[in-house]
């Protein structure tokens, strides 16, 4: 395994690529050859949610199949015994949908990124005191690109902001120029029942979509979160 931290592999990955490949549904079966068009289509971080089936045997798997370079972990995370079943499966990532600074911390203690889900300036500041990597601004459908720009301005500089919620590889732009880092993407990129070809053909999509936003925001690669 890498000598770097978690949070150093956290925040190359993101560098490489700050998009989160949400595999909501899937199963251990279809998890490796999936996770591994992925890796190939560019992504490097890979989350299940928990309300998949079986959800920890595919993070092991995924986990087992990918390089170091990948992080795989868990969404939809909400208490500190699956944060614990986590480390146990060798998840890296913990992904939440709320700002529960207790299950953060837990998180962090047992040497994961954690992301965790917020909305307001409130929760923001009290998630990036307890320790978070990033954070999920979730749902993005609430939280629309001015709103973000509001939020962006009073967080501390470098804070990684990853809209999640109906995004798709045509309408990142707006978020970016408001101050976004990345995006976690669900359904637009994986439904149930998918298979491994047709998950890459979008993630290639998605990947293009962000090198455009890119080029219409060239700050962005040095200075997250940071468009003129």
């Amino acid at each position: 395994m890498s000598q770097l931290t978690v949070e150093q592999r956290f925040v190359a990955a993101s560098d490489q690529l700050p998009l989160v490949a949400i595999l909501r549904g899937i199963t251990p079966g279809e998890s490796v050859a999936i996770g591994l068009r992925l890796y190939e289509a560019g992504f490097r971080l890979i989350e299940v949610p928990l309300n998949s089936p079986e959800p920890f045997k595919s993070i092991a798997a995924i986990r087992q199949a990918l390089p170091d370079d990948a992080l795989v972990g868990a969404g939809t995370v909400l208490t500190v015994d699956q944060v614990r079943e986590l480390k146990d499966s060798g998840g890296e990532l913990t992904v939440m949908p709320h700002a529960d600074t207790v299950v953060i911390r837990a998180a962090k203690a047992a040497g994961m990124a954690c992301t965790p889900g917020v909305v307001t300036p409130t929760e923001a500041f009290a998630a990036l005191a307890a320790g978070a990597d990033a954070l999920k601004i979730f749902p993005a459908e609430l939280v629309t690109p001015a709103i973000l720009k509001a939020i962006r301005v009073v967080l501390p500089k470098g804070t990684r902001l990853l809209p999640v919620g109906g995004i798709t590889p045509d309408n990142m732009q707006p978020y970016v120029d408001a101050g976004a880092t990345g995006f976690g993407l669900g359904s637009a990129l994986y439904k149930p029942g998918m298979t491994a070809e047709q998950v890459a053909a979008v993630a290639v999509r998605f990947v293009a979509g962000w090198r455009v936003s890119l080029t219409l925001c060239p700050n962005q690669s040095t200075e997250p979160g940071i468009c003129h």
